[in-house]
């Protein structure tokens, strides 16, 4: 019609009682994969729990979204330990009544190295944290999740799970997050439950590009420059919120009919075979 104006539409998450472990961040210029999607599903509509387990990461994110006029909770709990997991998802149902949401982004690579060179204790730590930071939350979430019959998972897992890479140890866990996630989905189709994981590539986000630089000694400004060069899509790395974007479809009920899916977010990178 001539002279309409936008349509509106309703925020995608409007209601939803959404838990995003991992909502901190590490320090840096940008803003990590957590913090954004936190933020996003807070403009969309949801009510967040930020989890960290180091406090000021978590009430930074909070801050940041009640600035914006967004409902937001800081929680200090480390996903990895069960303790602390079953205590975050009581506390939620208490408050709100359900949780809708479940968002797992916490992962650590510090320390990895080839297969020749793998450090044993490096690769207990992590694959320590990549994995059980997404088992352990979500076998607290199911009963709940169960019991409403339904709810949406959300992993986070990297392309290294299937791309080559020297650093063995991540790829393993992430490999791992890959088929836990897969078993989760078939698992609890049932009851309502969705559960998908997410593979982001090369990305400009402070635990990427702070923590590799400095681990290396290389300057971020070189850094940034080669790994844009590696990314087919426009030559440039994506940002966190392309995670987070990709993280509020599959939350949404826009993906209603998506479960057991492990989507790459990339710009082309394990597109390549050969």
């Amino acid at each position: 019609m001539s002279g309409a104006g936008p349509i509106a539409r309703a925020p995608r998450l409007a209601g939803r009682i959404a838990i995003v472990m991992g909502g901190g961040q590490t320090p840096g210029e940008t803003i990590g994969n957590g913090r954004a999607t936190a933020v996003l599903f807070a403009r969309e509509g949801a009510t967040v729990l930020v989890v960290d387990r180091r406090r000021e990461a978590a009430e930074e994110t909070g801050a940041q979204i009640r600035d914006e006029g967004g409902a937001a909770e800081a929680v200090e709990a480390d996903a990895t330990r069960e303790d602390h997991c079953a205590a975050l998802f009581a506390r939620c149902v208490a408050a709100h009544g359900r949780i809708d949401v479940l968002h797992n982004n916490v992962g650590i690579g510090e320390g990895d190295r080839g297969p020749a060179h793998v450090d044993l204790e490096a690769w207990d730590r992590i694959l320590h944290v990549n994995l059980k930071s997404v088992v352990v939350p979500c076998k607290h979430v199911l009963p709940i999740m169960r019991r409403q019959r339904g709810g949406a998972i959300v992993n986070v897992s990297s392309i290294a799970a299937v791309c080559a890479t020297p650093l063995v140890a991540y790829k393993a866990s992430k490999a791992g997050v890959n088929a836990y996630t897969q078993s989760l989905a078939i698992g609890n189709a049932k009851y309502g439950i969705r559960a998908n994981v997410i593979m982001p590539g090369l990305m400009n986000t402070p635990m990427a590009i702070e923590s590799i630089a400095a681990a290396t000694g290389v300057e971020k400004e070189k850094l940034v420059a080669m790994r844009d060069a590696q990314v087919p899509l426009g030559g440039k790395m994506g940002t966190a919120w392309d995670v987070a974007y990709a993280a509020l479809y599959l939350a949404s009920d826009e993906a209603r009919f998506v479960t057991g899916v492990a989507l790459p977010v990339d710009g082309g990178q394990s597109a390549r075979i050969g």
